[in-house]
């Protein structure tokens, strides 16, 4: 992380964390932790679209299902991310 552009800002009802990285790390972050401390954190992804892909083939498609199955599966791209809209297009 860069230390001076990280910053947090706190409301009675709401908690805003800004990370920047550091120089020189490159791509995409997955998923990020958070909680009360370190032994109680919770993980969530960032909406990507191999985040997308594995989590829809884990609800649309367990374990149990044939490579036919696997191969018959909806393509999905992540076309837009913004703060009050999330754009995925199927084919």
């Amino acid at each position: 992380l860069a230390s001076p552009e990280t910053s947090v800002s706190v409301s009675d009802h709401n908690a805003a964390v800004r990370l920047a990285k550091a120089p020189g790390s490159t791509g995409p972050w997955e998923k990020f932790c958070f909680g009360l401390d370190a032994s109680a954190l919770q993980e969530r992804l960032f909406v990507s679209e191999e985040n997308v892909d594995g989590f829809l083939g884990t609800v649309l498609c367990p374990s149990l299902c044939s490579q036919s199955a696997l191969e018959s599966q909806p393509l999905i791209e992540v076309l837009d991310v913004t703060e009050d809209r999330i754009q995925i297009r199927l084919k």
